[in-house]
């Protein structure tokens, strides 16, 4: 039995019902184990009535032992960039679609967080990528993600055209609408829909995945986790792509201007309940092995 919190952070998704009752219940279940929540400000008004402390994300981080993402997949994604350089651990309990990351079902939420709070819960250690656009000697934009790094076209036009690069050594020239390089963390996100692997959590590698290429044999390719990996744009100025980290932060690059990214120093942590099962989440997720009546043999 792991020792069992006392200070717990909690942050969602704004302007969904659901989200409110599920908080709610959250509520009574702390004040049940005596422990004191923390809410995210931008709920209060949300719960004006909600007996906790009210703080900002980044200063709650400093001051709770866990922090609980309401939400789905995206909301957990945006926690783990804004608070990776603050090593509390996260725990999701799903509202939105997949829930790759937020595994716990909002109908169990209760059941399944009490567990995690007294104690009985696996640590989870996910690498995180850092990726920054770079002109000469000049960093012009950088960032954190969880998910995946994506180099892709800026506009509904013409593919772009780049170099790919690892460990200093050249792989391709690809034109295509971009590239995924996603941790093993994403590979089953965006990079599963463009026809990458999927990664066990556990894998340290990263999955490159070319997006619509004009070369049928410019196929996915996974790399060393630890690799550092520069793509550089090429053709005229007008030919405009642009980068975003996790689907969440986009930043313009220009041709000459090279991407570089590589694993990140920064982790983040998630606790899962003792029901967790990757392949179990994977067969729910995916319907893998579903018989006609909707049921997985076993």
């Amino acid at each position: 039995m792991k020792e069992a919190f006392q200070r717990v952070g909690l942050i969602a998704k704004s302007g969904d019902e659901r989200v409110i009752r599920v908080l709610k219940e959250l509520a009574g279940l702390l004040d049940g184990l005596g422990m004191e929540a923390v809410l995210d400000k931008r709920l209060a008004e949300a719960l004006p009535n909600w007996q906790s402390q009210i703080s900002d994300a980044e200063v709650m981080a400093e001051n709770v032992d866990l922090i609980i993402v309401v939400g789905g997949d995206g909301t957990l994604l945006n926690a783990a960039r804004l608070l990776a350089p603050r090593p509390v651990p996260l725990a999701g309990i799903n509202l939105g679609r997949l829930g790759f990351l937020t595994d716990m079902a909002a109908d169990r939420a209760v059941e399944e967080m009490t567990a995690v709070l007294q104690g009985r819960y696996t640590r989870d250690h996910r690498h995180m990528l850092h990726a920054r656009i770079r002109e000469g000697d000049s960093v012009v934009a950088e960032d954190l993600a969880l998910n995946d790094v994506v180099i892709q076209k800026a506009d509904g036009g013409r593919m772009i055209e780049f170099e790919t690069w690892v460990d200093d050594r050249f792989v391709s020239l690809h034109r295509a609408d971009g590239m995924i390089a996603a941790t093993a963390t994403g590979s089953t996100a965006y990079a599963l829909s463009g026809g990458g692997p999927i990664l066990h959590p556990d894998v340290d590698a990263l999955a490159l995945v070319p997006i619509c290429p004009h070369t049928l044999s410019d196929r996915p390719l996974v790399i060393p986790g630890k690799s550092r990996v520069h793509f550089i744009l090429r053709g005229e100025r007008s030919n405009q792509a642009q980068i975003n980290w996790d689907g969440q932060q986009t930043s313009p690059v220009a041709p000459g201007q090279t991407v570089e990214l590589q694993r990140s120093e920064q982790t983040t942590t998630l606790l899962h309940p003792p029901s967790y099962d990757y392949f179990a989440l994977l067969r729910s997720k995916l319907h893998w092995g579903r018989s006609q009546d909707g049921n997985v043999p076993r």
